[in-house]
This record gives C-alpha cells, structure tokens and sequence, in this order.
C-alpha cells in the first residue's frame, strides 16, 4: 500500500501513545533527560528540518519513526541503549506492518544516534540534529541540569556545576556541528549564545574565585601584620578574668554575711537573754567574744564590697589631653549626654587612646581588685580568729565552772 499523509500520521500518533505508555511503565524516574519530553522534542526538531528538506514521504515517516524510538532502549539498558532501541522498535513495526523499507531506513537512523558517529546521508544528519537540538533553544540551561542530575541519579558519572560547565563548553567548541544546512542556519545563533552565557558564568565564577583568593590573602597578610585582632582578644579576655574575680570576691563577702548575720541572730535570740541568770554568767565573756568578732567580719565584708562613687564629671580639656577614662562610668555618670557623645566620638578616632583607655580600665580594676582580696582575705583571718578564741573561750567557761 502506498504511503499518504494519512497513513504516515496514523503510524506517527500510534508510535507517540506507544513510547509514551512504555516510559510510563518502564522507565526508572532517575531518567530526568532522557524521557518523553526530550523524544517529544526530538521530533518537534526533526519535522521542523523535515518541513524545510527536500525528502520524500517514506523518508519522512521513518525519519520521525526513528525519532520516537531512538530512546526507547532506556527501559533496558542505558550503557547501550541504542541496541536494545533497534530492538524495541523493530518489533513495534512489525506488528504495526510498517514498510520493511522504512523499516529498514527506522534501524540505520536509529544506529546512527551513537556518540561519535558520524552521519553517511541526509536522513541521518537531519536527526542528528534534532538530537541535538536542545544546544541551539532558549531552554538549554533547563535541559542540560537535568541530564548532570540523571547522569548523578544513574550512578553513570559526578559532575560538579562547575566541572558541567566546562564540559558543555568543550562539547560546544570542539565536539558538537550542526550537520544540516537549515540547522547551520537557524539554530547556530542561538547556539552561540547559549556558549556565550555559559562563558559568562565561567568568567564570572573565576573573577569571583579570584577576589575571594586575593581576600583570602590580604586578610593573611594583614592577620599576621596587625596585631590588633590578638590585641583585642588580650584585653577582652582580661577584662573578662577581672570580672569574674570581682564577682567571686562579692560572693565569698556575701558568704561571710550571711553566716555572721545567723550567728549575731543566734546570739541574740538565745544566748544573751539568758546571761542576766548567775548560772549563766560564765558565758558572758565567750558570747561577747563571739559577738564583737562577727559584728567585726560584717563590717569588713561590707567595706570589701562597698563601691567607691567619683565625681562623674570631666572637662573638654582633660579628654584633649588623655588625662580620663571615659569608659568608666564612675566618670561620666553626672554628665549631659551631649558632652559625652562629643568625648566618645574623640576617643573612636584615636586608637592609641581606646587601648591607652583600656590599659587604664584595666588597672584600676586589678587595683580594686587587690584592694578588694586583701579586705576579704582579712575578713576571713578576723572570722577564723574570732571562731577559735570564742570556742576556747566557752571551753574554759565550762573548765572553770
């Protein structure tokens, strides 16, 4: 039977369901690429050439036959799929009863599609093309991901995005033509800029590689010249320890409170109300020791932990001439706050003067500090002394009863 219009659509619409029921059913949901929207385009591509080519009606149907199966292998076996493609599609066409002549022309095509071989005739470069078609569209970028992510998904090969540029590049420069005179002629253009973006981004990403690497470097060089980062840690760390011990030193005082509030309680609760009594007048002494040394270690905790308030005060001429610490509050606490906005914004554009501010911070604090650990430490000998004397002195009360 001769081959019309009608029976080359026939055959076209059945081998479309065909391929699309196969990948339905068969076809593993890694093949992100190679599926039925990438045959589909395939064929869009190949009829554009065909509508624009000088073929006859057989060489039109298998051409867009060839079109639809040449991916089908997928299902079987990616490494060769070509093969098992041949396969698929002769059996389709057999039980289709199509033209053992297309047929014939269907497996050429369909062989042809091979990486690296090179087209014998016009058939085989029209879907050449068409295969490739996808480096000449606006879409490229799209299409392209999706075949790294199938070939990462299929365990085939790793690309990097960077290392998948480079290696579209190299099959845009030196490994991939258009065969056709209408391809070489409509889709070259924007084949070219698609390379021309994919340049762009490979500039682009290596002027960014090298400002981070020439940032990279000024911030090594400078790290190790500068000593400010390993300044800033010393007195921040300092000031930090000298807090902290200001902080324990408050807690031990507390300590020593809180103990001899109890015991002066005690005393005066229990102890002293019952020294009227003659029985009880030989611990009169004891308790009175006992007392007078507790009331002792209170006021010296007190005195420990008592903050010294300064004048708040300073004038324009002693910040011009470094002579105050404006960090301290203690100087600065009954000032406007417009004069102590004035003496900030003098102090941040000098650093000699914040590190000379803080070398001054720092040693008034370990001046408070001693003063502070010696009162305490003090205290405690004034507490030690005054338990032992007043444990001896009830012990040789009750002796000498």
């Amino acid at each position: 039977m001769p081959e019309t219009e009608e029976n080359i659509s026939k055959s076209i619409s059945n081998a479309d369901q065909f391929v699309l029921e196969l990948f339905k059913e068969k076809l593993p949901n890694s093949y992100l690429y190679h599926n039925y929207n990438h045959t589909a385009r395939v064929v869009k591509s190949t009829k554009e050439i065909v509508e624009n080519s000088q073929i006859n009606v057989k060489q039109k149907e298998a051409l867009i036959l060839a079109a639809w199966m040449h991916d089908t292998g997928y299902v079987e076996n990616r490494d060769q799929h070509e093969d098992a493609s041949i396969e698929i599609a002769k059996k389709y066409m057999a039980d289709q009863n199509i033209d053992s002549d297309i047929q014939t022309m269907v497996i050429e095509l369909i062989a042809s599609t091979k990486m690296g071989v090179e087209p014998k005739n016009e058939l085989e470069r029209i879907l050449k093309d068409a295969d490739a078609s996808h480096f000449a569209k606006d879409y490229y970028a799209q299409t392209s991901e999706f075949l790294r992510q199938e070939l990462i998904l299929t365990n085939t090969q790793k690309f990097t995005p960077d290392e998948w540029r480079e290696e579209n590049i190299q099959m845009f420069t030196n490994k991939h033509r258009f065969y056709t005179d209408y391809a070489a002629r409509n889709w070259k253009n924007q084949k070219d800029e698609n390379l021309i973006e994919l340049l762009k981004k490979v500039k682009k990403k290596r002027k960014k590689y090298k400002k981070e690497e020439i940032k990279a470097k000024l911030k090594a060089k400078y790290k190790d010249e500068s000593p400010d980062r390993g300044v800033q840690t010393l007195y921040r760390t300092t000031l930090r320890n000298h807090i902290k011990l200001s902080d324990i030193a408050d807690t031990k005082a507390n300590i020593l409170l809180s103990v001899n509030a109890i015991i002066i309680s005690l005393a005066l609760s229990n102890m002293i109300p019952k020294l009227d009594a003659p029985s009880n007048r030989h611990l009169l002494i004891p308790t009175l020791i006992l007392v007078v040394f507790s009331v002792a270690s209170i006021i010296m905790s007190i005195l420990s932990t008592r903050p010294n308030v300064t004048t708040g005060e300073f004038t324009r001429e002693q910040v011009k001439k470094k002579q105050v610490n404006i960090l301290f509050f203690g100087n600065f606490h009954k000032m406007k706050y417009e004069q102590y906005q004035w003496a900030i914004n003098e102090i941040i554009y000098d650093k000699d003067y914040i590190y000379e501010a803080l070398t001054k911070d720092l040693y008034l604090l370990g001046v408070v500090l001693n003063k502070k650990y010696m009162l305490l430490r003090k205290t405690y000998t004034v507490f030690m002394v005054g338990i032992i004397v007043s444990v001896i002195s009830f012990i040789m009360a009750f002796w000498l009863i």
